[in-house]
């Protein structure tokens, strides 16, 4: 197809803003849906860097498709930005574990249309974890290893990382060094996630999800093309939106 250079420069201004923002605001999103060349243009400069333009009714996203993006979050960033001295792979493989329960515990069914709760108490957050923890203990070692081949997570090191972290020692007079409870812990991931724009405390320690995170659930982790299941793996039900993710 041939572009006008007016269209070309255009859907170009655009990349740039969500190349530098990761953002664009509403008149973005109408521009997008009501030109067909300009889409066309940032659908292709997305895909040139691995992304996908993602939107809601009043912001797009440049949300990175694969690791293989420049615009990836890389785990070495993460261990900088926001977890303590010394993390290692294992708090990285926690951090994922733990956004993907709080998504999951925010839809009833598998490949929900739209959340069905409008928020999640930190302390149900930190229960829900040690629920999926518990079920993860059921698999044996032999089962461990095929589902960490499968999934690509290393479950027993989540499992340990989560163990290693109690919340008795945030009341002791003296901690080690490299205590962390689970709540600290899950601070961190709250912190990360807001920075994100994935979700929103609304104060009384509960957070909500944004509409960007609404949108990258659905786009990602509600198809199996790009989740490879993992969230029925988690949640335990078998795919059927008849089958409730909370046992």
């Amino acid at each position: 197809m041939h572009y006008s250079e007016t269209k070309i420069v255009k859907a170009f201004q655009l990349y740039t803003k969500l190349a530098r923002d990761g953002a664009a605001d509403k008149d973005a999103v109408q521009e997008y849906k009501a030109d067909e060349e300009i889409r066309g243009l940032l659908d292709s400069f997305g895909r040139e860097v691995d992304c996908v333009i993602i939107l809601t009714s009043e912001q797009m996203f440049l949300v990175p498709r694969t690791k293989l993006s420049p615009f990836h979050v890389n785990n070495d960033w993460i261990k900088r930005n926001y977890l303590r001295s010394g993390a290692t792979n294992g708090d990285i493989y926690l951090l994922y574990f733990s956004t993907l329960v709080l998504f999951g515990s925010f839809y009833d069914t598998y490949q929900s249309q739209e959340p069905t709760r409008q928020f999640i108490r930190i302390e149900e957050w930190v229960h829900f974890i040690q629920e999926r923890i518990d079920q993860l203990k059921v698999h044996d070692e032999d089962e461990m290893q095929e589902l960490e081949k499968e999934f690509s997570y290393n479950w027993r090191l989540i499992i340990e990382k989560w163990d290693d972290m109690d919340d008795i020692k945030e009341t002791a007079k003296k901690q080690t060094g490299n205590t962390i409870s689970r709540f600290s812990f899950i601070d961190t991931v709250k912190r990360f996630l807001m920075d994100q724009d994935l979700i929103q405390d609304i104060g009384n320690n509960e957070v909500i999800l944004t509409e960007k995170a609404k949108t990258v659930i659905q786009r990602f982790y509600m198809e199996v093309e790009y989740n490879r299941g993992i969230l029925e793996f988690i949640y335990g039900f078998e795919g059927s939106e008849d089958d409730a993710i909370h046992q």
